[in-house]
Parts: structure tokens; C-alpha cells; sequence
């Protein structure tokens, strides 16, 4: 007798619903594409013009980075929330790499499943144009490996890539920083996407309930927990580049896991302190919940954004104009700080 035949659906890999993902994802990224993206049908790899079409770079220098939404996914998938890991998963690239002043030019994406349920994953893939449309970059591809051996039914895995460019000359970071630069922080729309393994913690002892209401919200402590990560290219691309801040930013920091003492040290100069006035801005009531959970102070600080989301060290003369600039283009800066001088630490006062 002859044998049966096996396929690679009966292995748990469906080729069929494999081709209605791609059509759904190419619907998506069509979105975010402008006339630098250069589309070739079926092509394996995807093409992007750096000059042209009202850029051009004289010294450029390509900038990339990676990085995920870490176990804020598993809330996500639990609640069925995956628009807002889309823009999570775009937003902890984007935010990082214009902190040297690159522009985003195209973000590419990996997702790992267990398999490919089009109702679920499209919403994600919808995200991540959105995320790419805010930051005004394009999704130019990325790759959906369907493992059922590897990963438990609806679980997911993100990961993200980003590559910007920056002129040669007009790259910043720590060395410009000097005694005197003032810090400004950008509100961050809540916990964003780090510290999330600790927040789990307290869901799952009930120390932190996910139906209470939040204070001064109508959101409940879940609804909070997986409001997406701020987006924040479009208010500092145009601060670096306005004819009246030019040079005026020095260094910048993405404020994610370990915090403003963290992030904020990694841009400082190696003989500059940071002196952070904690008081200067109220932390969204997400975190006096987190905190009242049972969750140190000092830890809380050394976890959390505590509602700060961006860090621009700033030129003293160039402050008020920065700030003018952020508050056009929807911002609410805070002065929350200064450098003066030191090892590169961050004080927390």
C-alpha cells in the first residue's frame, strides 16, 4: 500500500493563508510608501532612493536600530490590543534613532507565530503603517515565520528595524553636551513599553487590579497599561532643523528601560552631571497606581519613564526658541533640569 501523502499545511504551515497575509500586508505598507520608495512587484528585497525627490545629501550617514515591544505584547494579545503594539513596535525604533538627529527613512518588521490568523495580524500590520505614517517613514518589508513547534497558539513575538540618515556633520550626541545646557522633557503618553515584566508581576499577585479606574481618566488600569508609545519625530525633526533652533539641541535620549537616570546618562558627556528636578512635571496616575502596588520610589525612577518620554539637552541661548517650536508642533515641553559639572551621572532631586 502506498503511503499517504503529507503536506506542509498538516505540519501546521498554511501556504494558501500564507498568500492572503502577504496581499494584506502589501495593502498595508502601501500606505506609508512616497515617491523615494522604488516598487518592484515580487521583488525580495525592498528599494529605497536616498537623494532625489527634494532630498539631497551631501556627507549622509546611514543610522540603524533594533529593538521590540517586550512582554507588553503578551498584555496586547491577551486583550486583543494589537493596533497599539503595531505603533509600540515602530515607536521604540523611531524614537531611538533620532536621537543622534537621523531622519527615519524605512522601518522593516519580524513577527513569529505560532500561525497566521488574518483577523489578528492584519490589525498589527495596520498599526505599524500608522506608526510608520506618524514618523514619516516607509514599512518597506519584513518576514512572518509561522512556527507552531516554537510558539503557543496566539502568541507572538515583534521585532522592528529602523534606518535613518543624518548629514555627516549635523549628527549629535554626548561630546557636544557642556556645563549650563538645560534639559527639556516631552511628556510621554503613559508607561510606554518598558517595565512591563514587573507590571505583570503585580497583575498576577492582584496587587495592581486591571478594572480599577485610573484617577483624573476614564480609562480603567489596562486600557492605561497599553495606550501605545508617543511617537516623537515629527516635533523634534522640526526643532532641529528650524532656522532659529539650528545647533541649539546638543544631545537627546530616548527614556526607556532604566529610566531618566539611565537614558538620560547614556547622553551625557563623560565630565557633565545631569541635575533633574522631579518635581518640575506631575507623572501621569498610572504611576501612583504602580507605585501604591507596592513598588519602591527609587524603583519606580530607575523602571519607568515617569512620564517622561524624551530628553533634548539644550543650548541655554536656544531654549525658549526649542520650546516654541515643540509647543507649535503639539508638544508640552517641560524645563526639567540642567548640567553641570561631573562624571555622568544623573541626579535625581
Amino acid at each position: 500500500m502506498a503511503k499517504r501523502t503529507i503536506s506542509y499545511r498538516d505540519a501546521g504551515v498554511d501556504i494558501d493563508g500564507n498568500t492572503r497575509w502577504v496581499k494584506r500586508i502589501q495593502s498595508a505598507m502601501g500606505t506609508t510608501h512616497g515617491p523615494r520608495v522604488i516598487n518592484r512587484p515580487g521583488a525580495f528585497a525592498g528599494l529605497f532612493q536616498l537623494n532625489g525627490r527634494g532630498r539631497r545629501y551631501r556627507d549622509p550617514v546611514l543610522v540603524g536600530c533594533a529593538d521590540g515591544v517586550g512582554s507588553k505584547t503578551l498584555l496586547g494579545v491577551q486583550q486583543n490590543r494589537l493596533y497599539g503594539l503595531g505603533i509600540d513596535l515602530v515607536a521604540m525604533n523611531v524614537n531611538d534613532l533620532i536621537t543622534c538627529g537621523a531622519e527615519p527613512l524605512f522601518f522593516l518588521d519580524y513577527l513569529a507565530v505560532h500561525s497566521i490568523r488574518l483577523d489578528r495580524l492584519g490589525v498589527l500590520i495596520e498599526g505599524m503603517a500608522d506608526g510608520c505614517r506618524q514618523a514619516g517613514c516607509a514599512l518597506l518589508g519584513g518576514e512572518t515565520a509561522e512556527m507552531p513547534d516554537l510558539y503557543e497558539r496566539d502568541h507572538v513575538d515583534l521585532g522592528g528595524f529602523a534606518v535613518g540618515v543624518v548629514e555627516k556633520g549635523a549628527a549629535i550626541g554626548p561630546d557636544d553636551v557642556r556645563t549650563g545646557d538645560v534639559l527639556v522633557g516631552l511628556p510621554s503618553s503613559g508607561v510606554h513599553a518598558n517595565g512591563y515584566s514587573l507590571i505583570r508581576k503585580l497583575l498576577k499577585t492582584r496587587r495592581l487590579r486591571p478594572n480599577a479606574r485610573i484617577a483624573d481618566t476614564d480609562q480603567t488600569a489596562m486600557e492605561t497599561l497599553l495606550e501605545p508609545t508617543r511617537i516623537y519625530v515629527g516635533p523634534v525633526m522640526a526643532a532641529l532643523r528650524g532656522s532659529r533652533t539650528a545647533g541649539a539641541i546638543r544631545s537627546m535620549a530616548h527614556i526607556t528601560g532604566g529610566g531618566l537616570p539611565e537614558n538620560v546618562g547614556r547622553a551625557l558627556h563623560r565630565k557633565c552631571d545631569a541635575v533633574i528636578d522631579t518635581g518640575s512635571w506631575s507623572p501621569p496616575a498610572i504611576f501612583s497606581a504602580i507605585e501604591s502596588a507596592g513598588v519602591d520610589g527609587n524603583e519606580m525612577f530607575r523602571v519607568f519613564n515617569m512620564g517622561i518620554g524624551f530628553v533634548l539637552i539644550v543650548a541655554p541661548t536656544g531654549v525658549d526658541s526649542v520650546l516654541r517650536s515643540l509647543r507649535r508642533n503639539g508638544q508640552k515641553p517641560v524645563v526639567i533640569g540642567h548640567v553641570q559639572p561631573g562624571r555622568g551621572r544623573v541626579q535625581l532631586r
